[in-house]
C-alpha cells in the first residue's frame, strides 16, 4: 500500500496528493489536504532505518508531550509505526526567516520582536518536565561535536586544534530539561511577532540548558557568517537576548556554551563542504563556507581567552 492509502486509510478520510514541504527536513516531509483541513506528513525513507534524524515516531512521541503545554506545536492527528513509519500533523500557519541568513522583507522591527519572543519561548520549552531519558551533559556535546570536527580535513578548520584544547576545561552542567538542539528562528513559525510553532525536533534531547541558548544567540549577528549574514538593523544583542530569556536569573558560563556553538556549526560547515568536495553531495553554494568556518573557530577561542 502506498504512503498516500495508508495516510488515507489511518485518517478516515480522502486526501489530495502528498506534496513535497520545501526546505530543509529530515526524512520525508509532505503537505496534503482532507477536506478543508492541511497537514503535514512525515515518513521515514523507504530502505532507511528510523534512527538518528529518520526516527519519525520519536519525533511524533515528543510534539505529543508539549500538547497543551506553553511552548506552541503542530498537534498530532495519526501515528502509523508500521514500517516504513509516519505521521501526520496539523499543518501550522506562519513563516520561519532567519534574519540575518533568509533573503527577506522583514521589517528589521519585527525580526526583533521576533527574536525576543523567540528567547521567551526558548524559556518555556526549558521549563517543560524533560522526558524520561539519559541526559547529555556539556561533556558529551563537546564529545559528539568533537568526532564531527575530526572528520572534517584539517585544511579546512583552521585553528580548531586549538580550540578544541580550550574547549576541554568543561563546565559542571545545570539541572538538564528538554533540548530542542536547533533552536533559532529558522525552525520557529510566527503570525506577526506571535510563535505559532516551534517545528523541526529531529534531534531533540535531554541536557544542559545552555546548548540550546548558545545556539540560539549565535544567529543574532550577522557578523558571526561572513560571506554569508546580511546586516539587520536594529537586532537584539545577545545580551538583550540573554535578559529576555532568564529574567533576573543569570546563566552562568555562557561563554563555554558560545564557544561550543561556534564550534558546533563549524563543525557542520566543515563536513558539509567536504561532502561537496568529495562529489557526495554536489552543492557549489558550499564554496561559500569557508570564511565563516574560519570565523567561527576564531571567534570561539578568542571567547575562551
Amino acid at each position: 500500500m502506498s504512503l498516500a492509502a495508508r495516510v488515507a486509510a489511518r485518517l478516515g478520510l480522502p486526501i489530495g496528493e502528498l506534496e513535497p514541504l520545501p526546505g530543509g527536513h529530515s526524512g520525508l516531509t509532505y503537505t496534503t489536504k482532507a477536506g478543508v483541513h492541511q497537514y503535514v506528513v512525515k515518513a521515514v525513507p523507504p530502505g532507511q532505518k528510523p534512527v538518528g534524524r529518520n526516527d519519525i515516531l520519536r519525533q511524533a512521541r515528543i510534539l505529543r508531550a508539549l500538547a497543551g503545554s506553553r511552548v506552541p506545536v503542530p498537534g498530532v492527528i495519526a501515528v502509523d509505526e508500521q514500517a516504513p513509519a509516519w505521521f501526520a500533523m496539523e499543518f501550522a500557519e506562519g513563516e520561519a526567516i532567519e534574519p540575518v541568513l533568509d533573503a527577506h522583507t522583514l521589517a528589521p522591527e519585527l525580526a526583533g520582536s521576533r527574536m525576543l519572543e523567540a528567547a521567551r519561548v526558548l524559556r518555556n520549552l526549558h521549563e517543560v518536565a524533560p522526558p524520561p531519558e539519559a541526559p547529555i551533559g556539556a561533556a558529551g556535546e563537546l564529545e559528539r561535536w568533537t568526532r564531527t570536527m575530526h572528520a572534517v580535513p584539517a585544511e579546512l578548520r583552521p585553528g580548531a586544534e586549538d580550540l578544541l584544547k580550550r574547549l576541554a576545561d568543561v563546565p559542571g552542567d545545570l539541572p538538564p530539561v528538554l533540548v530542542h538542539g536547533d533552536f533559532r528562528l529558522g525552525n520557529v513559525l510566527f503570525a506577526g511577532d506571535r510563535a505559532s510553532a516551534v517545528v523541526d525536533w529531529e534531534i531533540w534531547s535531554v541536557g544542559d540548558p545552555r546548548v540550546d541558548l548558545g545556539w540560539f544567540l549565535l544567529f543574532a549577528d550577522h557578523r558571526n557568517f561572513p560571506a554569508l549574514g546580511t546586516p539587520v538593523p536594529g537586532l537584539p544583542t545577545e545580551s538583550e537576548l540573554l535578559h529576555a530569556y532568564q529574567g533576573k536569573h543569570a546563566v552562568p558560563e555562557m561563554r563555554w556554551f558560545r564557544a561550543l556553538s561556534r564550534m558546533k556549526m563549524a563543525a557542520i560547515m566543515g563536513h558539509n563542504l567536504r561532502r561537496h568536495r568529495e562529489g557526495k553531495h554536489h552543492d557549489p553554494d558550499q564554496e561559500r563556507l569557508p570564511p565563516t568556518i574560519a570565523a567561527m573557530i576564531r571567534t570561539a577561542t578568542d571567547l575562551l581567552a
